[in-house]
């Protein structure tokens, strides 16, 4: 565990003992758009025809959701994530003020990959300073992105935060190093997006996923 902190070059911000983030005393049981644990999601039909050809996101049927993710950003910031009972799908809402507050942004992630990293070579490799990770640009599947956060010319740090995420059945704390890259789809207010995530779960298991998004419109979904 120490190894990870120390090579990403941050310590967990704003660690708590897990029995007052379990507690989840500032999390609601119903988020944005009126999301929850137990629900289901609907998306639009006519998503799939739209994005046609602009986006290798798959917009899946009807999903129930699992588990809900929350991360405080800071000032009123809040990112909550939905992941589905078909593991392929999540879906980040970003709102301010309360966290089923202003929606600013709604983007649906299917999940690429996810490789659990056994050592800090492999991670170096993969995700740390010999890996692409954190350039201005990254190519996926012959197609260009560019990153969005960090201003440096060359390799950037992930940036780091702490997800509290809770489920039927437990609730528990993931620290995250992510990088995020976009691109214009050529659709208005549609961007795709890369999101690498290097990820420690409370056991000290490192891993490492990469999600493919792209934004929605508050309209594009119901809950059910």
């Amino acid at each position: 565990m120490g190894w990870f902190k120390q090579l990403m070059g941050l310590e967990a911000p704003n660690a708590r003992p897990e029995s007052h983030q379990a507690a989840g005393q500032t999390l609601p049981s119903t988020g944005p758009l009126g999301l929850a644990p137990g629900k289901g999601v609907m998306f639009d039909s006519s998503l799939k025809l739209l994005l046609d050809e602009k986006t290798s996101v798959v917009i899946p049927g009807s999903q129930e959701i699992w588990s809900n993710g929350t991360v405080d950003l800071g000032q009123s910031t809040w990112l909550s994530r939905y992941y589905m009972n078909d593991e392929d799908y999540w879906l980040q809402v970003h709102t301010t003020g309360e966290i089923a507050g202003q929606v600013e942004s709604v983007i649906l992630f299917n999940y690429l990959s996810y490789v659990t990293l056994s050592s800090e070579a492999e991670l170096r490799r993969l995700a740390g300073p010999q890996s692409p990770i954190g350039l201005p640009t990254y190519t996926h599947n012959g197609v260009e992105f560019t990153r969005v956060w960090g201003s440096e010319a060359g390799q950037t740090e992930l940036v780091a935060m702490t997800e509290h995420v809770v489920n039927p059945e437990e609730a528990y704390s993931v620290e995250h190093r992510s990088m995020l890259y976009a691109r214009d789809t050529g659709l208005t207010d549609r961007r795709e997006f890369l999101l690498f995530s290097v990820e420690e779960d409370a056991e000290g298991t490192i891993s490492l996923s990469t999600s493919l998004g792209i934004s929605l419109y508050t309209t594009d979904l119901t809950a059910l």
